[in-house]
């Protein structure tokens, strides 16, 4: 069933967030020469003084995901000199994605108002690649969002959420976000009409042939002028599940060229 895999995986990715960041803060093995670590110091306090000036970015979680889940994802950003924060949906995703986008307008409002930033950048994984773009399309985040990049989110839709009703369990067993995010749905109807694209953002979206939660794969994309990335298009042995997205060292590296206006060039060997 979609909600117990999307518990054992959500389980899963707890488990591993310990290691995932112990693995990220150890140092290295070897003893690096002092112009290599004068070079290498430069070179990310450089890096680390343009971000700081970037637009603050909000890591915008899924279904069932708790704000500590997308630590990974947000201390490498950090790392990278950005200032970030985490959005956790409302309910843990399970309501009216319309009314989790308008608690999502208030929540950018106040980063807004901390920061000072006139617009923000977003990163979504999942549900939130939708709550995300309501906001964009429908409650004025189209003169608010610089860039946007969603992982692994079903802005067309997922079979994982029509099979609920085929097996047994009605329309999506009683829970909104799920009926909504049903291929064919109203919600995403409204969301995918005209313009996919909105505004003078910088649109682009992650996907993975491993996808649990997300059929067809193809679902995962935006038409009108997005930059749609298909992780195995460029590193085909590269094995990245739905939940692995936030985690997984090439995505991540499609997500900080997206952010820094690099050409999108996924590197398959980063960890």
């Amino acid at each position: 069933m979609l909600l117990r895999t999307i518990l054992a995986a959500t389980t899963a990715v707890a488990a591993l967030l310990v290691p995932a960041t112990a693995a990220a803060a150890a140092p290295e093995r070897t003893t690096p020469t002092a112009s290599a670590t004068a070079a290498g110091a430069a070179t990310t306090s450089t890096a680390a003084a343009v971000n700081a000036n970037a637009n603050p970015v909000i890591v915008v979680g899924g279904l069932i995901g708790v704000s500590i889940a997308y630590e990974p994802i947000a201390a490498r950003l950090r790392a990278d000199g950005f200032r970030v924060s985490i959005f956790q949906i409302p309910g843990l995703g399970f309501g009216d994605i319309r009314e989790s986008a308008r608690a999502f307008k208030t929540y950018v409002d106040q980063v807004r108002a901390s920061t000072g930033a006139t617009k923000v950048d977003l990163v979504a994984h999942s549900e939130g690649g939708l709550v995300s773009r309501w906001y964009v399309k429908f409650l004025g985040g189209a003169d608010v969002v610089g860039r946007y990049v969603s992982l692994g989110s079903p802005q067309q839709g997922t079979y994982a959420a029509n099979i609920l009703k085929f097996i047994g369990l009605g329309s999506c067993a009683g829970i909104v976000a799920c009926q909504q995010m049903s291929i064919g749905s109203d919600l995403l109807t409204a969301l995918n009409g005209g313009d996919d694209t909105p505004g003078a953002i910088r649109w682009a979206t992650v996907r993975t042939w491993q996808d649990e939660l997300v059929w067809p794969i193809g679902n995962a994309a935006l038409s009108d002028g997005a930059n749609n990335v298909l992780i195995q298009s460029w590193c085909p042995l590269r094995l990245v599940g739905h939940l692995s997205l936030i985690l997984d060292g090439t995505t991540y590296t499609v997500v900080r060229q997206v952010l820094t206006d690099a050409a999108v060039r996924p590197n398959c060997f980063a960890l």
